[in-house]
């Protein structure tokens, strides 16, 4: 045994195994891209769509058969053609016969097959019939007459026709997707009767331009009505290029004030967009909605309904909000990757595509007039043996009643091939009538006069180009039909903004020192009359209006945007507003603005520094907010002001020791966020001491405003004229109040005096 061991070895193929994986791993790509994935630019299909057609048509289901279970052509194609998986069959299957799915479907089915809704929602095969359509019949008619190469089945027993004799270019009408090995394809239908005329202008000049070709194929022609919004310089680039994408829009029109789309993109579900609108309202983001309603049946396959709230809404800028938002919009990638006559696949543009595919047509229109041309040769040669026959009948019977080998006398008598002798041999006597020898030399007649056709269509180009011609035509009558999918260039469409979709009344936010947020309509409301939970109570509101976005700023100096449609009833105890917001460990919300007259606040901390930024930088869409002012450790932000003219406005600032600062505003940077500039100098000493100085106010002081200075009970009012002793540079320490006002509780501006010092 141990002899024998390595002789036996030494008769396997070494091959490292880096090697074998590559090789093994090559094969199967290549295998998929040719036999499975990509389809072939002469007929269209893809293996197991060529396999079905085939099956199909030697099933006898022809489009005016019977109708025949699925099942039957499913297992014929599995058992002789395509030993694969039974339902990978039949959803190919099923694909070629929705006629929402394919252009021009290749098998009429009868039962259920699906709809635009739910394209998976067939029945089994057991239960739907089939049988091929009349547009099946470009891929067909010829294929018995020598048009085809035909090669062995999987198992050898049978031959199969490598492609089909398509009349018509099915990959440019039908379009077809796959994903092979490291490449895919999605090529786009079109309209039969466009294809077909660029097609004539192609085989009467191949050189004319891509541009006259667009004159013909405006575009792809999806079964569904919706319009293609793709601009014409856009679509000439992708049939340059064979890449690119298109965009589907759906149509509507405006019933008694409702919004109607009777047309949906390609493979757009309605009862999907149906979904889509339906969460949107849900969502309080369609205020102007009031209903939507799916009216599709039989009488209207498509008939999807908008109601608007009233007549008053913009129903344009409604529409545009629901194309960009739902699939009442789609785009689709265009990558046209085939297997070309030379038998490899490659992107091709459409001039390419075009006049590779007329190459393929001319070659199999060749070899059927070439197919026919041998048969109308043989057959004059058999009638010319039956002439000769009727010419001599009298002689021709005595031979075949008395030789012993008739067959070698007819031949030896009168010069006759072997064929020509069968033949006469294999007359029936009822064929020597007088009335039979008319016909047969009507016949001669008729065939030597299609032979000459032949003959003069196979060496004469310009004749063999109007054949063509006249097939094309021909086809584009019985086939064709008007375009499905107009072409009109749109605008871009864009999606309400949150504020587009409100609805703009006053409202007041009230939030509780445990957190909880609620909004109460108008602003009549005293917050401080509100109830809160036990152990809860008030900390602060603010009066704005429902299409403001909220801002939140928390100790920590993050900011966080919510708008008001999002916040619950002031009817209720609200909910936490870390239901909205994520906030970082031990930080709290402590204030809240939104926009009013002004675009810019004053913000800082309570060690001395601050700037003015824009109220668009402090909105975030983001749930756990943005940084916006650096807030050092023991310090914590103070509530921003309002400013209403960064130029002549000034800024007051109080520290807790009654020292006041007045400066122009102008002087403090303007910042998207960050700590700014100091604004009141606090010595260290008084920072670093047991009850530490702090700033404590801050003010926005207009130009000739009055300051008003609450301590306790008292107040004291400081005119313009009486500021003087404060105002100084930004960063200075600042003077102290008089006694008995050095605890300042809030600062107020009016436009007068009302008491003096």
């Amino acid at each position: 045994m141990k002899d024998i061991l390595p002789s036996v070895m030494e008769e396997y193929e070494k091959i490292a195994f880096q090697d074998f994986a590559q090789k093994a791993y090559l094969n199967y790509a290549m295998y998929v891209i040719l036999d499975r994935a990509l389809p072939h630019i002469g007929d269209g299909l893809k293996p197991v769509q060529r396999r079905i057609v085939y099956s199909m048509s030697q099933l006898g289901l022809s489009s005016t058969a019977k109708f025949k279970k699925s099942a039957r052509t499913v297992g014929d194609v599995l058992g002789k053609f395509h030993p694969h998986g039974d339902t990978a069959c039949y959803e190919a299957m099923v694909l070629m016969a929705q006629p929402f799915s394919l252009r021009y479907p290749l098998v009429d089915g009868q039962g259920n097959w699906g709809d635009p809704n739910d394209p998976k929602s067939f029945a089994a095969m057991r239960y739907t019939e089939s049988r091929l359509s009349r547009y099946a019949d470009i891929l067909l008619d010829e294929l018995g007459q020598g048009t085809v190469e035909w090669v062995p089945n999987f198992d050898g027993t049978l031959h199969e026709p490598r492609l089909l004799p398509a009349r018509l270019p099915n990959l440019l009408l039908n379009g077809t997707t796959g994903i092979a090995v490291g490449m895919a394809t999605n090529i786009l239908p079109h309209n039969l009767r466009e294809v077909a005329k660029a097609l004539i202008l192609l085989i009467e000049d191949k050189n004319t331009p891509v541009d006259i070709l667009l004159k013909q194929i405006k575009g792809p022609d999806f079964p569904t009505g919706a319009e293609i919004i793709t601009p014409g310089e856009e679509i000439r680039t992708i049939y340059q290029t064979g890449n690119g994408r298109i965009k589907m829009r759906a149509r509507f029109r405006i019933e008694q004030g409702d919004i109607v789309y009777f047309a949906l993109p390609y493979h757009a579900s309605a009862e999907k967009i149906h979904e889509q609108i339906a969460a949107q309202m849900e969502a309080k983001k369609l205020p102007m909605v009031s209903d939507i309603r799916d009216e599709s049946d039989h009488e209207d396959p498509t008939r999807l309904v908008v109601i608007p709230r009233s007549g008053k809404v913009d129903t344009t800028a409604l529409t545009d909000h629901l194309f960009a938002t739902t699939d009442l919009e789609k785009s689709y990638s265009i990558n046209m990757n085939m297997i070309g006559i030379n038998g490899r696949p490659g992107v091709k543009n459409l001039k390419t595509i075009l006049l590779e595919w007329l190459e393929f047509r001319f070659h199999t229109v060749e070899k059927k007039l070439g197919f026919r041309l041998d048969k109308v040769v043989n057959r004059l040669h058999i009638l010319e043996g039956f002439r000769i026959a009727f010419l001599n009948i009298n002689e021709v019977i005595r031979i075949i009643r008395e030789s012993d080998h008739p067959g070698q006398k007819l031949m030896k008598v009168f010069g006759l091939s072997q064929i020509q002798a069968n033949a006469i041999l294999d007359i029936r006597l009822r064929q020597l009538a007088r009335l039979e020898e008319i016909k047969l030399l009507s016949e001669i007649k008729d065939l030597k006069e299609e032979q000459k056709t032949l003959e003069t269509l196979l060496h004469d180009k310009s004749a063999f180009k109007a054949y063509i011609i006249a097939e094309i035509k021909s086809d584009a009558r019985k086939y064709g039909d008007k375009r499905r999918s107009p072409l009109q260039e749109r605008n871009e469409a864009e999606a309400f903004s949150i504020t587009d979709v409100m609805e703009k009344e006053p409202v007041t936010i009230i939030l509780s020192r445990n957190g909880w947020i609620r909004s109460a309509k108008g602003h009549d409301i005293d917050p401080q009359k509100v109830k809160f939970r036990s152990g809860d109570d008030f900390l602060c509101h603010l009066r704005t209006h429902s299409d403001k976005p909220i801002v939140f700023l928390d100790s920590s100096g993050r900011s966080y945007t919510l708008y008001p449609h999002v916040l619950p009833s002031a009817r209720s105890n609200g909910q936490p507003l870390t239901g909205h917001l994520s906030l970082p460990p031990d930080a709290r919300i402590c204030y809240m603005l939104s926009p009013t007259r002004t675009t810019h606040f004053l913000v800082g901390s309570d060690n001395g520094y601050g700037f003015i930024i824009k109220f668009s930088d402090f909105l975030t869409h983001f749930k756990n907010g943005k940084a916006v002012i650096t807030v050092k450790k023991h310090a914590s932000p103070l509530p921003p002001q309002p400013i209403f003219d960064i130029e002549t406005d000034a800024v007051a600032a109080v520290t807790t020791t009654g020292r006041m600062l007045i400066f122009p505003l102008h002087e403090l940077p303007r910042l998207k966020k960050g700590q700014g500039n100091k604004i009141i100098t606090i010595p260290k000493k008084q920072r670093l001491s047991s009850d530490p100085e702090r700033l404590k106010l801050l003010k926005i002081l207009p130009l000739h405003s009055n300051l008003v200075i609450h301590s306790g009970k008292h107040f004291f009012v400081l005119n313009a004229g009486n500021q003087t002793d404060y105002i100084g540079m930004r960063g200075h320490r600042g003077k102290l109040l008089p006694r008995g006002y050095r605890k300042v509780d809030r600062l107020e501006i009016t436009p007068m005096a009302s008491q003096t010092i």
